[in-house]
């Protein structure tokens, strides 16, 4: 074939391969969606709820799971020879497989045990000697697996006499195939003694009913288990057991080798350390997985062996790992969080983008600032190479103590940069605007009022009950937040929340207050009227619906930020931003302008480090390309008051020597900037897989192209590269409760703590290693919030009528 003639053929040939994909992806859902069909209903047929069958037969994939293969069909599989049937149609199977003698290792049933009911008169007034079949022994005790399904008209088992096997084996034939049913396990057992004492009986199954009835001739000493159905697990476990002390040839699964027990169990058990935040450790002893790994040739993972040695070797294994990873570099942030809760967490952000964490440190009481510091210095000591050089610090960022800790911390070290967390800066400007908006005070307060009456009013309620099951799907009540607010913040997010379920059952609350119930009880009721009123006035809806999207609108930056970590050149750029959303919402909502981008303003200073705008104008990732193709610096964006904090960080951070060449290079800097080459491929962005978002390729080119291409600027180059990749949030690693209940116990030993701690060490920096700043409650919540469109269970067309 020519050149041209494969390329006109080639989009011919991606039609079809695209086809045959869609068609392999079609395929592997529906044999997926039978084989768990069958799963589901051979699980109710073990309970004793389906056909007799299942006990035997087992739904497998083909080709199966772990070849990495897409499903294209589903086969049965015999339990007892291994053989591999199709499961178009169960019942036919197990005919033709077990019934009829195929499989070799099922034994064959009692003669006449399907029988129909023209002979029951006849086989119960045979003779108790009759009633063993002739070709039974004293030490062949029939296998409960290999009777049969009863009859459809009487589910009785029983022996027929020889003589009559043939007769009753056609007439049984006869009757079965003019009325064809499936029939469950049978309720209950028996044993028929013979009339004369011998040392041996033979199992048969009977029906509760049967064994009372008149009609039946069974002897008097018919036992039925007391079990009924429930008995059956117990009396085929005691019919192997009888099995296997008589061949001695019982054989046990077979064990996996030493080797890949090792590494297997060794995969488990890092896998249950490092997910024991959201894992128990103790979830080892559960039946399930144990016999989970019995099934796989594994022996049971012990606690003791879990919390002890294995945990000894991952912590010696991490913290070896953490330790070479903070040595190997340069210079470090740590990074303190938690100081506003039970227990503060220490990391190390490192320049390489990486972080690890070091420890968590319980703090059951509010910390004073000098306490804070001595914790903050020892952190910072036992991290440096020399404990005496703090030089390796090239900052400090915390949650807290921004004004006093932090701030002595950085006189006494002139080379340390100090921020406080942005996150927790975000969180506070919200409970600004409550304070000094009176907008949000008279949205909260009205719908705390209006909450409250529904909540307590049975009518009021009963109606809003009524409507939300109509609009919403569910009823519940509103939540009340308590106003004034105080300086808490959990108040504010009480306050949210509060507003959030509001906006959600406006339509329902619409709804209630126009019924007629409602209507007469506002005839003697003024708060209804009131809150009818309320309801109907547009205003106030306005009022809530304001108040509910600035507050969410600040909330998303902050939820950004945890999932993003900016660094501290971002800040401006970001604190921008924001006041441009907030223009945004005045002009949507007619509010003052002024009033709200003030109340910005005065956290924007109360936050504000000379860092932002040194690492602003430094970071090649902001360059701007002017009139003649260069790219430089974005001083123009900085008030004059920034510019001269850029000076003094500058002089600050060098010695007293290098201070008058650092601003030589920086006015170079200021007027030359970067290689247009090197500055286009530091801004390089592609979309993230994740998000979709456009975000930078490369986070570290920003710095080493300090370290390579602008190598001339030695004293500048040491500020910019200890500035560029300092972080604005504290939001690292966050201990769940278990963890704070686990480093805060009071009375426990000090190996019991220590433990703990290691413990800690070893979840945190597995999560910090994967980049993983997520919650693992939050990603649950978002699993079983999402609708899931492919139920099998829900569908009615997944299962064939053959396997029922």
């Amino acid at each position: 074939m020519s050149v041209a003639a494969k390329e006109e053929a080639s989009p011919t040939e991606g039609a079809t391969m695209g086809g045959e994909e869609a068609a392999a992806v079609r395929t592997a859902r529906a044999a997926q969606k039978r084989y768990e069909g069958l799963l589901t209903v051979r699980a109710k047929a073990v309970k004793g709820k389906g056909a007799w069958y299942w006990a035997h037969l087992v739904p497998v994939l083909f080709p199966a799971a772990d070849t990495g293969m897409p499903p294209k069909a589903v086969k049965l599989r015999c339990g007892l020879c291994s053989a591999v049937f199709s499961a178009s149609n169960p019942s036919r199977t197990a005919s033709e497989h077990l019934k009829r003698g195929t499989c070799p290792n099922f034994s064959t049933p009692l003669p006449g045990a399907a029988s129909g009911s023209r002979h029951q008169q006849q086989d119960s007034q045979a003779t108790p000697q009759e009633l063993e079949p002739p070709n039974s022994t004293a030490s062949s005790p029939i296998p409960i697996s290999s009777i049969a399904p009863s009859s459809s008209c009487h589910p009785h088992y029983h022996s027929q006499p020889y003589h009559n096997h043939s007769q009753s084996q056609q007439q049984s034939h006869h009757h079965h195939s003019g009325n064809r049913k499936r029939h469950s396990m049978p309720p209950s057992y028996t044993t028929a003694e013979p009339a004369e004492p011998v040392s041996h009986h033979h199992l048969v199954v009977v029906d509760p009913s049967s064994a009372y009835s008149p009609l039946s001739q069974q002897p008097k000493s018919a036992l039925v288990l007391s079990g009924g159905k429930e008995d059956i697990s117990a009396l085929a476990m005691l019919e192997d057991s009888v099995k296997r002390l008589k061949s001695h040839n019982a054989k046990s699964v077979a064990m996996l080798p030493k080797p890949q027990v090792d590494a297997a169990l060794g995969l488990l058990a890092d896998w249950l350390l490092e997910s024991s935040s959201s894992v128990s450790l103790s979830a080892v002893s559960h039946p399930k997985l144990r016999a989970f790994l019995h099934q796989v040739g594994l022996p049971d993972l012990q606690r003791s062996d879990l919390a002890g040695l294995r945990l000894d070797a991952r912590f010696a294994e991490s913290h070896a790992d953490a330790t070479a990873r903070v040595r190997d570099a340069l210079f470090f942030q740590l990074d303190a969080d938690g100081w506003r809760e039970q227990l503060v967490t220490l990391s190390v952000n490192l320049p390489n983008g990486t972080t690890v964490f070091h420890r968590a440190v319980p703090v059951p009481a509010p910390a004073p600032s000098d306490y804070a510091e001595e914790v903050l210095l020892d952190a910072v000591a036992s991290m440096s190479v020399s404990s005496n050089d703090l030089h390796h610090c090239a900052g400090i960022v915390a949650d807290r103590f921004k004004s006093k800790a932090l701030r002595d911390l950085e006189s006494k070290h002139h080379w340390m940069v100090n921020m406080s967390c942005q996150i927790h800066g975000l969180t506070r400007l919200v409970r600004d605007f409550g304070r000094e908006l009176p907008l949000f005070r008279s949205a909260a307060a009205k719908s705390a009022k209006l909450a409250a009456y529904f909540n307590a009013m049975p009518t009021a309620r009963s109606l809003l009950h009524k409507h939300q099951i109509h609009e919403l799907g569910h009823a519940s009540l509103l939540r009340v937040a308590h106003v004034p607010f105080n300086s808490a913040c959990g108040e504010f997010r009480a306050a949210f929340e509060m507003l959030q379920d509001v906006l959600i059952s406006a339509r329902s609350l619409q709804l209630a207050v126009l019924d007629e119930p409602y209507k007469l009880l506002c005839i003697d009721d003024s708060a209804a009227r009131e809150m009818a009123e309320m309801v109907q006035n547009g205003t106030f809806w306005t009022e809530v619906e304001a108040v509910h999207l600035l507050v969410k609108l600040v909330m998303d930056v902050v939820k950004e930020m945890e999932a993003e970590r900016p660094l501290v050149g971002q800040c401006l750029p970001l604190w921008e931003d924001l006041r441009a959303k907030v223009r945004d919402w005045c002009d949507k909502f007619n509010i003052d302008e002024g009033a709200a981008l003030n109340v910005v303003d005065k956290r924007f200073r109360k936050n504000y480090h000379p860092a932002w705008s040194a690492a602003f104008v430094l970071d090649p990732l902001y360059l701007i390309k002017d009139a003649s193709g260069r790219y430089l610096p974005p001083f123009k964006f900085l008030t004059p008051d920034q510019e001269k904090d850029v000076d003094r960080l500058i002089t600050r951070m060098v010695s007293r020597e290098e201070a008058h060449l650092a601003l030589m290079e920086l006015m170079k800097w200021r007027t030359e900037g970067l290689d247009p080459l090197y500055a286009q491929a530091v801004q390089v962005r592609q979309p993230d897989p994740t998000t979709g978002k456009m975000k930078v390729a490369n986070k570290q080119s920003s710095r080493l192209v300090w370290e390579t291409c602008l190598s001339e600027h030695r004293s500048l180059g040491k500020v910019a590269v200890r500035l560029i990749f300092l972080h604005a949030t504290a939001r690292g690693f966050r201990c769940t409760p278990s963890m704070v209940r686990w480093l805060s116990a009071s009375g426990r030993l000090a190996g019991g703590i220590d433990r703990a701690h290691r413990l800690v060490f070893v979840v945190a920096n597995s999560k910090l290693e994967r980049r993983d700043f997520s919650s693992d409650e939050d990603k649950d919540a978002d699993l079983l919030l999402t609708e899931v469109d492919d139920d099998v269970l829900n569908d009615p067309g997944n299962l064939e009528p053959s396997s029922v």
